[in-house]
């Protein structure tokens, strides 16, 4: 019994530019669509609020949340992959100029608020400058649950916080962004480009 030979070659040269045209299409494509995505995911907005002289940048994307009292800014990553989202707070409070509180004494007073948070852990803090002006910044973390409503199943979210206390004239502002455990590295790259844009008059 014989078996037939076939001498023509598996791949035929003359096919090659056709691939190579294919090939520069294709990673042109995955070219534009991470340059779009860049794009996208790199937009800012400008915050300037007439209740005090504070400018900072932030992701266009994120969506503004109903703020209370005495907070300048409350935005939401819509993006985060996690029924607890991604949540920037910016707040701000008078002092005293003749008689201000230390660094130190606003972080204990902030900490004694977050003791009433389910789980609060005190991880870290140092002092810093934002803009020229004295600033103390601290992580901590709690445990929310992001959907507290009956027969509906939701998962408690351990939640990693980093704020920054600054103070700046007669007003102290606090820069606090709180992220789902697994997402706070681009989280905490977020908030670092938003600090080095923000500015105090």
């Amino acid at each position: 019994m014989t078996q037939a030979t076939n001498d023509e070659p598996i791949y035929d040269p003359r096919l090659r530019p056709k691939d190579i045209g294919v090939a520069v299409i294709a990673v042109l494509c995955l070219l534009g669509g991470w340059l779009l995505m860049q794009a996208t995911t790199t937009r800012t907005r400008s915050f300037q609020s007439d209740a005090a002289p504070i400018t900072f940048a932030y992701p266009a994307g994120w969506n503004a949340i109903e703020t209370p009292e005495n907070v300048l800014l409350r935005v939401a990553d819509p993006g985060t992959v996690s029924a607890f989202k991604t949540t920037l707070t910016v707040e701000s409070r008078l002092l005293d100029p003749a008689s201000p509180p230390t660094l130190q004494t606003l972080l204990d007073r902030r900490v004694e608020e977050r003791q009433a948070l389910p789980s609060y852990h005190f991880l870290a803090e140092a002092e810093t400058e934002v803009d020229g002006a004295r600033a103390m910044v601290s992580e901590y973390a709690y445990v929310v649950q992001p959907i507290d409503e009956p027969r509906r199943a939701a998962l408690p979210v351990v939640v990693h916080a980093r704020e920054y206390i600054i103070v700046a004239a007669d007003q102290t502002y606090y820069v606090t962004l709180a992220a789902p455990e697994g997402e706070y590295a681009p989280a905490r790259a977020q908030l670092d480009r938003m600090i080095a844009s923000l500015k105090v008059q």
